[in-house]
Parts: structure tokens; sequence; C-alpha cells
């Protein structure tokens, strides 16, 4: 099979093995924080920042939740981590956020975090904190969903049908799962232009 046939493959294969009650139980943690009014932080670096950033958009266009990702900040992220050290740069932003119960911390990631083999301490170090101060946990994740899963709330584990291309798919699904979310009629409170334009 070539390439281009083998990726595609891959990818009709993990949409048809994703687990579709972890994608609706991140839904309702989401639902949840705007309900209550809280705010939702996605936490997520290198492809994943870039899919945090575009997530936070559309959680606040099309969803109305207060929305943020920390790495939108270039210059708060480089002084943090010039400053302290790059394995506090999240959790140090969300202390500042001051971070609580009606929170919601969301991370997309490939690895979900994993101090002890050096992947993502960053990550770890957020999601402890998210916990000392109750705020809720929901990720997208690859492998085996790393710390992510182990303490999230809801977590979506995208499923390895090829470890060679574990990272492009599961950054690939970040998105088909965010998108998916943001335009279910239990979430979504404004249609995007070309699907309210006549």
């Amino acid at each position: 099979m070539d390439p281009i046939s083998r990726f595609l493959e891959q990818v009709r294969e993990v949409a048809a093995r994703i687990d579709r009650d972890s994608v609706a139980k991140v839904m309702d943690e989401l639902v949840l924080a705007r309900d209550r009014g809280g705010r939702v932080f996605v936490l997520g670096v290198g492809g994943s920042a870039a899919n945090a950033s575009h997530a936070v958009n559309d959680f606040r266009k099309l969803c109305a939740i207060e929305a943020y990702a920390p790495t939108d900040n270039v210059s708060e992220l480089t002084a943090r981590t010039n400053d302290e050290g790059w394995s506090s740069v999240f959790s140090e932003w969300l202390k500042t956020s001051r971070v609580g119960p009606d929170d919601l911390v969301l991370v997309f990631s490939v690895g979900g975090g994993d101090r002890e083999r050096g992947i993502s301490p960053n990550l770890v170090s957020a999601l402890e904190l998210a916990r000392e101060r109750g705020a809720r946990i929901a990720g997208v994740v690859g492998r085996d969903g790393g710390f992510t899963a182990r303490v999230a709330h809801a977590c979506v584990v995208v499923p390895t049908v090829d470890p060679a291309a574990v990272t492009p798919l599961t950054e690939a699904f970040q998105a088909v799962v965010w998108h998916l979310i943001v335009s279910h009629p239990d979430l979504c409170r404004r249609a995007p232009k070309w699907e309210s334009t006549p």
C-alpha cells in the first residue's frame, strides 16, 4: 500500500476505534465548566500547543466558554521558561490564574506526561496543581495516555494503530475530537460562519 493510502486507512481505523463514551465525557466536562461559570485552560506542547490555541478560539467563539491557552502568551511563556524552568511553566501560569474547583484543565498531548521518563513534566506539574486546587481534568492524548489518563475525570486516548504514526494521528484526532465537541448541540451556541450563511 502506498504511504498516502496507508495513512488514510489508519485515519479510518482510528475513527472506527475511538471510544465514543470517552468523547461524551470530555464534552460533559466542558458543559459543566461553562454551566458553573468556570474557565477552561487548554495545555499542549508542540503541535498540541497549536491545537490548544485553535481549540480555545472555538470554545470561546462557538460555545461561549471562557477559555485560555498559556502558550498563546509567548512573552510570559518564555520569561517563565528562562527564569524558572520549563517543568513549572504551566503550573505557575495556573497559579497566577487562580485555577480552582469551577475550572477545567484540558490537556492535548501525545504522551500525556511522565515525569520519570522526562516526558512533558510541565503537564505533570500542572495536573498535580489542578488536583490540589480541586479543578476538573480532561484530556485528548495518545499511546497509553500517560499521567493525564491516570488522573483525568474524562480522557480520550487516541488508539495506536501504527507505532510509527502515533504523533501525527494523535494530533490529528485532537482536532477531530474538539471539532466534534464544539459542533455538538449540547455545547454549540453559535454556528460557524459557513454553516450559518445561506
